[in-house]
């Protein structure tokens, strides 16, 4: 059965990566978070376009598509998705 996901939800936990995995060093430190979606799943998403000392538990995130990787000059380029603190609350 195919669901149709909003994209919104809260973190349920996060942590701030300060060694990171290979590739990603130019990244460091960033925020990982447990996201609880509005429709229930859980998940592991990199968040984004905050400040680690605003992050709190239960404060409201969106899903954003950003670049996750360069792999050089003659290489792709690999876009994922990854949360940010939610810009405009829902109507």
């Amino acid at each position: 059965e195919t669901v149709r996901l909003s994209g919104r939800g809260e973190i349920y936990s996060f942590s701030v990566l300060r060694q990171v995995p290979d590739g990603f060093e130019d990244q460091a430190p960033y925020p990982v978070a447990l996201v609880r979606l509005a429709e229930g799943p859980l998940l592991t998403a990199q968040l984004t376009d905050c400040a680690e000392a605003d992050l709190t538990i239960g404060q409201p995130v969106e899903m954003i598509t950003r670049r996750l990787k360069d792999s050089g000059p003659d290489g792709v380029l690999v876009y994922g998705y990854k949360f940010r603190p939610v810009l405009t609350p829902e109507a």
